[in-house]
């Protein structure tokens, strides 16, 4: 379909500016902007009567399943990096056409930790090795099946995350970390030894704070003023984590969500009231979770840390992006936390434009993706139309009227419709494991 968006506001995200153009689509793709953009029957126009574009949001922290997927794309995300599942899971979520309901999918494999396991015993989800081989051989079948990066966890011992470091190198694949639950690797260390990607921004408190962990005793939180982040420790550590272009996904709707789980965030948009009517899996799951009320505040607690850290790193120079951690935590509605997650920035100290490059044309560069990230010819043609000016107020990219994916317009209530039934996500799934086992036996 080609089709010609007339009387737009564009959003420049490069130039943090607002103009207003014409875009022309082809074949998936930005064809032409200009001021306006003469009569051509191949095309459809459509008058935004001065309506607000962005381009695709972006994801970069989620935990994907093909039965939630189109959450994310009725959001106006268009792409998401996945940091940990298994690739042979989302095969058919990575290997969709651009303009299809669900988004674009860059993904780790499963997550590579050490004895006992975060998660438990070794599973098609995560994997716990204790040697060097087993480390080496373990990235080398996520290659092989197609991972995009390598992602460790916080339990891997130090030499393990070096051989797993190396190995990646060797066929030229970045390594994320989640040292959350890590008892003696920081952030500082990671970095050290070749870690590019910090979820949740782990790793970088036990570097302020060396005397903490998240296993530390009653006393040693208590010693800590959640409250007020030590600013100049903040400071010296983001220094060191430059010196090797770290980059930084705080997901503070992670942490927010479970600091007010009790008043969680929950705004009246169509997405939401389509999970709350076609996720009940996801609802339960938070519900549990919901009981846990001791480990959801003392991850809560962090959120002004984290705050502080992102604008701190972020205005140093350093590479911060958005991401939302999607499904994990309580309440991390698929798509709408994005929305949140922006919000969340922009109470840390960015500025809508800034939060706003976080979630498109920082996360596509931190991605290597010049196809994404932005509206310029040559891009894919991902748009989000959107009702308000997003520089004004940042919950207006709440407000979408309709975007496209690819090329391909959809409405919000035509991506809820894509979500796939429970028959069709039990069969999938069985499918899955009984190949999984045959590919690992």
């Amino acid at each position: 379909m080609s089709i010609i968006l007339e009387n737009a506001q564009l959003v420049d995200v490069e130039a943090g500016v607002i103009r207003r153009t014409d875009i022309s689509i082809k074949d998936g793709f930005i064809h032409e902007i200009a001021t306006i953009i003469q009569e051509n029957s191949q095309f459809t126009r459509i008058d935004l009567n001065g309506q607000y574009v962005i381009p695709g949001l972006v994801d970069m922290h989620v935990h994907i399943k093909e039965a939630f997927a189109p959450f994310f794309t009725a959001s106006g995300v268009t792409t998401v990096r996945n940091t940990g599942g298994n690739v042979l899971e989302l095969r058919s979520l990575i290997q969709a056409d651009r303009s299809d309901p669900t988004p674009r999918v860059i993904s780790a494999d499963r997550i590579i930790d050490g004895p006992p396991g975060l998660w438990g015993e070794t599973s098609p989800w995560s994997i716990n090795v204790d040697t060097v081989e087993l480390a080496k051989k373990e990235v080398k079948r996520q290659i092989q099946a197609g991972a995009d990066f390598i992602k460790v966890y916080g339990l891997l011992k130090k030499e393990l995350i070096q051989a797993v470091i190396e190995e990646a190198g060797r066929h030229g694949k970045e390594v994320s970390a989640d040292l959350l639950h890590s008892p003696s690797v920081t952030a500082l260390d990671a970095a050290a030894l070749g870690v590019k990607w910090f979820e949740h921004v782990t790793g970088v408190l036990q570097a302020v704070y060396p005397n903490w962990t998240i296993q530390s005793s009653e006393e040693e939180w208590e010693n800590i003023d959640w409250n007020q982040p030590n600013h100049e420790n903040i400071q010296n550590v983001c220094d060191m984590l430059l010196t090797h272009d770290a980059i930084l996904c705080p997901t503070l709707v992670l942490y927010d969500q479970q600091k007010q789980f009790r008043h969680k965030w929950e705004p009246r948009h169509e997405v939401i009231k389509g999970i709350y009517d076609k996720g009940q899996s996801l609802i339960n799951q938070w519900q549990h979770i919901a009981q846990y009320t001791e480990s959801l505040n003392k991850m809560g607690i962090q959120t002004t840390h984290i705050q502080a850290i992102a604008k701190a790193y972020s205005s140093m120079g350093g590479r911060v992006i958005a991401g939302t951690d999607t499904p994990a935590g309580v309440w991390t509605f698929p798509g709408m936390a994005l929305h949140r997650e922006l919000e969340l920035f922009v109470e840390a100290g960015f500025s809508p434009i800034e939060a706003i490059r976080a979630a498109t044309i920082h996360a596509a560069s931190a991605l290597k993706r010049k196809d994404i990230g932005a509206i310029k010819v040559g891009t894919v043609a991902d748009i989000v139309v959107l009702k308000e000016n997003p520089l004004l107020d940042i919950k207006a990219t709440q407000q979408i009227s309709f975007l496209v994916k690819g090329g391909k317009v959809y409405t919000i209530q035509e991506l809820l419709q894509a979500i796939p039934n429970l028959k069709e996500v039990e069969k999938h799934y069985e499918q899955f494991i009984k190949t999984f086992k045959m590919m690992t036996d």
